[in-house]
């Protein structure tokens, strides 16, 4: 059974960091792409970043480059973002999904992807 479950949300203030874990389990991440979501209340969905397990590659949303760090940890199939700077921008639920289909070009598409996990909730707020 193909299961993602996020963690590693929380309440920060302007300027923290936080790291959001993202454990696979069901499949092997070394043979998917991994995108990390967010949807702040009255937007939509947006994708943030973008991780190959077959090669590595990443890519970021504009807005968090710099700032936002997408990263894979095969042995414990599990895939993190680490995100320095926060600003209150950034307040948003945080999804992690899974697909084979997902690669530099449709990255950011969530139609794409196949499993998604239920979401973390990122607050950056004074």
């Amino acid at each position: 059974q193909v299961q993602l479950v996020e963690s590693g949300g929380g309440l920060v203030q302007p300027g923290g960091s936080l790291r959001l874990s993202c454990a696979a389990s069901g499949f092997m991440i070394d043979y998917y792409a991994i995108g990390w979501f967010r949807q702040a209340p009255g937007k939509e969905r947006e994708g943030v970043s973008y991780f190959s397990g077959h090669d590595g590659k990443t890519v970021y949303l504009d807005s968090v480059k710099g700032r936002f760090v997408i990263s894979g940890d095969s042995a414990r199939n599990t895939v993190y973002m680490q995100m320095d700077n926060l600003k209150p921008e950034d307040t948003a639920v945080y999804f992690c999904a899974a697909g084979r289909r997902p690669d530099g070009t449709s990255w950011n598409h969530a139609g794409a992807y196949d499993y998604w996990g239920q979401g973390t909730q990122v607050t950056v707020s004074t």
